[in-house]
C-alpha cells in the first residue's frame, strides 16, 4: 500500500495556471465561442472511432461487437449532440434572437412549461415523435422563464471563476459534457479530474478539447481520492461539480473520519463552496396495464431490457425496479418476453469495479434469482419485501433487475400505488420511466396526467427510457429539486441544459409507444423505427456512426444512408 505523502506541487501549479486564464474566457466574444464549438465537432469526428474503441476494449469486448454501439452513442454522439444543442442556442443569440422561441414557453394548469425538443427541423426528422418539455418550478411565470434563459449571454454573466469537475467512471461523455456546461452555461474555466476507472479517455478528451487546453481554460489531472480531496479544499477552486454516488458527495463535504456524522448533523461542512452533483439512485420503470398486442410485448421488453442492460447496468439512470400491475394478465407475458430478450443478447461481463460484490449481495438476498444469458444477468421476478430488499434500498450499479408487483384493478388505482411507491419508497430522484399504451392514456387521461405531474424525478420518460434525456443536450439533467447537502439524495443542480433555463423542476420526455409503422394501429403514429440505442438494434453500430457525422454537419445528402441503416435495425 502506497503511504507516501501527496505531492501537491503539480496540482497547485495547475490551479494557478487555470485561474490566471479565467478572465480571458469571460471576455471571449460569442462569435469565438461559437467557432470553438464548431471546430470541436470536427475534432470529435476525427477521434470518434478511437474513442469508441477504447471504451469497448476497456469493457471487455472488441470494437466490432454488437455492444460497441453504446460506446459510440455514450461517447462521440453525446458529445456532438450536446455541442449541437449549444450551437443552436448561441447562434440564435448571435443573430439577435431570444434563446427561446416565444411559442415554446407557455402555461398549462397554472405551471410554466418550456418545449425544448424538437428544437430544429432536423430533430423532428431524425427523432420523429420524440419530444421534451421542461417544467419550471411553481411560481415561475412564462415571462420570467423567457427572460432568465441563457443569462450568461444576456443579463447575468458570472464573474470569472474556476470550477472543479470530478469525472464519472462509467459513460464516456459525462466528464466532457460537464466541462462544456461549466464553460458555456456558467462561464467558468475548468480543472477536470479523471476517474481512475476511465482515465484512459484523457488523451481523447485532450484532443477533442485541445483549443480550450491550449488557451489555459481547461486542464485535466489524474489521481484518486487523495488528489480529489485536495482539490476540493483548494483556495483556488471556486465551484465543484461531481458525478458519482451519495457516498462520494458525503466524503467530500463531511469527511470520512469519526466526526463526519456529527458534522453532517450540525451542518458544519468541510467545504462550503457552490456544489452541484448528479448522484444516481434506484430508478423505476412503471408499466401501466393496457390492451397490448404480442408485438407491443416484444417491443417494450426490448425497451425495458435496454434501460437495464445498456453499459451492463453501470448507469446512474439504469432501470433497477420494474413496477408491474399484479392484477394485469399482461404482467406474465411481459416478463416472459423480457426473459427471452435477456437470453438472446450477446454475452458480456459487468466490468465496473465492485460489480461482482453487488451482484453477490443480490444473489444472497434472492437465492432463486433467475440468471439469463450469462452469470451476471439477473432477474428477480417478484420482490415481496417492498422496503428492506437490497434491490429497493441500494443502487446495484450492475445488471440486476427486480420486479415489484402492485395492486390496482384499474389504471387509476395502479398508477396511484405506483407513484406513491416510486416517490416514497425508492431512494433517489434522478429519473423514472413510465410506459403506457396510447389507448390507455386516451381512456384514462386524467390518471396518466396526474401520475406524470406527481412523479418527483428530474427526468421522466413517457414511453421513453429517461436516460435519453442525458443525451439530447436541450434537456436539463439532474435530480428533482429539494435535496440538501445534509440529505443529498440524487444531487443538487442541473447540467447540459442548452437553453440555460433557471429554476427548472423536471423534464418530461415522450416517445412513440410503438415504432413505425405500427403506431398507426396503436394511435401513436410516427416515422421513427426501433431506436438505435436499443440493445436489440441489429444495425446500431452503423446507424450511430452515420448519425454522429450527420449531427456534427447536417446535410440532405447524408440522410439516405442514415435512414437505410436505421430501418434495417
Amino acid at each position: 500500500m502506497n503511504t507516501s505523502p501527496l505531492d501537491t506541487s503539480f496540482l497547485d501549479r495547475t490551479v494557478a495556471d487555470v485561474r490566471g486564464n479565467a478572465e480571458s474566457w469571460s471576455t471571449t466574444p460569442l462569435t469565438e465561442r461559437i467557432a470553438l464549438l464548431e471546430r470541436l465537432q470536427s475534432r470529435v469526428i476525427a477521434r470518434a472511432a478511437e474513442m469508441a474503441a477504447a471504451g469497448s476494449r476497456a469493457k471487455g469486448y472488441e470494437p466490432d461487437s454488437p455492444w460497441a454501439a453504446e460506446d459510440w452513442t455514450g461517447g462521440p454522439w453525446a458529445l456532438v449532440q450536446n455541442a449541437a444543442a449549444l450551437l443552436h442556442v448561441l447562434r440564435r443569440i448571435a443573430a439577435g434572437k431570444d434563446p427561446l422561441d416565444v411559442k415554446a414557453v407557455h402555461e398549462e394548469n397554472g405551471r410554466t412549461r418550456v418545449d425544448v425538443f424538437p428544437a430544429t427541423g432536423w430533430d423532428t426528422l431524425l427523432l420523429n415523435g420524440f419530444s421534451a418539455q421542461v417544467w419550471m418550478r411553481p411560481g415561475v411565470t412564462a415571462e420570467q422563464a423567457r427572460a432568465s434563459a441563457a443569462g450568461e449571454y444576456r443579463s447575468k454573466q458570472g464573474a470569472p471563476a474556476v470550477a472543479l469537475v470530478l469525472g464519472a467512471g462509467n459513460v464516456a461523455a459525462i466528464t466532457a459534457l460537464d466541462i462544456l456546461h461549466k464553460l458555456y452555461a456558467e462561464g467558468q474555466v475548468v480543472i477536470a479530474k479523471m476517474n481512475p476507472v476511465n482515465a484512459y479517455l484523457r488523451p481523447h478528451f485532450e484532443y477533442v478539447l485541445a483549443e480550450f487546453v491550449e488557451r489555459g481554460w481547461l486542464r485535466f489531472v489524474d489521481g484518486g481520492a487523495a488528489e480529489g480531496a485536495y482539490l476540493t479544499r483548494h483556495d483556488g477552486i471556486d465551484t465543484i461539480h461531481v458525478t458519482g454516488s451519495d457516498r462520494t458527495h458525503d466524503a467530500i463535504v463531511w469527511g470520512t473520519d469519526e466526526d463526519a456524522e456529527q458534522r453532517r448533523r450540525g451542518d458544519l461542512p468541510l467545504i462550503a463552496k457552490p456544489f452541484s452533483s448528479e448522484l444516481g439512485g434506484v430508478s423505476p420503470c412503471i408499466v401501466a396495464p393496457g390492451p397490448w398486442s404480442e408485438a407491443d410485448f416484444r417491443f417494450q421488453a426490448e425497451h425495458i431490457v435496454t434501460s437495464k442492460m445498456n453499459n451492463s447496468g453501470h448507469n446512474c439512470i439504469a432501470s433497477q425496479i420494474l413496477v408491474l400491475p399484479s392484477d394485469w394478465d399482461g404482467t406474465r407475458r411481459l416478463l416472459d418476453e423480457i426473459r427471452r430478450v435477456l437470453r438472446e443478447l450477446p454475452p458480456r461481463t459487468d466490468y465496473y469495479p465492485g460489480a461482482a460484490g453487488r451482484l453477490a449481495a443480490v444473489r444472497e438476498a434472492h437465492p432463486q434469482a433467475e440468471t439469463h444469458g450469462d452469470d451476471c444477468r439477473l432477474l428477480v421476478p417478484d420482490i415481496t419485501d417492498h422496503h428492506d430488499d437490497v434491490l429497493i434500498t441500494d443502487e446495484v450499479f450492475g445488471s440486476a433487475l427486480g420486479v415489484v408487483r402492485l395492486p390496482g384493478a384499474t389504471p387509476e388505482e395502479f398508477l396511484r400505488h405506483a407513484v406513491d411507491f416510486a416517490n416514497d419508497t425508492l431512494p433517489g430522484t434522478l429519473g423514472a420511466t413510465l410506459i403506457v399504451h396510447p389507448k390507455t392514456e386516451k381512456a384514462h387521461r386524467e390518471a396518466v396526467r396526474t401520475a406524470i405531474a406527481d412523479l418527483r424525478y428530474g427526468t421522466l420518460g413517457v414511453n421513453c427510457w429517461s436516460g435519453v434525456g442525458f443525451l439530447l443536450g436541450f434537456t436539463p439533467w439532474g435530480a428533482f429539486p429539494g435535496h440538501t447537502r445534509q440529505d443529498i439524495g440524487s444531487g443538487i443542480g442541473f447540467v447540459h441544459n442548452a437553453f440555460m433555463l433557471e429554476d427548472t423542476e423536471k423534464t418530461v420526455l415522450r416517445a412513440p409507444f410503438t415504432p413505425a409503422p405500427r403506431g398507426l394501429v396503436t394511435g401513436d403514429p410516427s416515422l421513427s423505427p426501433r431506436p438505435p440505442y436499443f440493445v436489440t438494434h441489429r444495425t446500431a453500430l452503423t446507424t450511430v456512426e452515420r448519425l454522429i457525422r450527420f449531427t456534427a454537419a447536417p446535410s440532405l445528402t447524408k440522410l439516405p444512408a442514415l435512414f437505410a441503416a436505421a430501418l434495417r435495425g
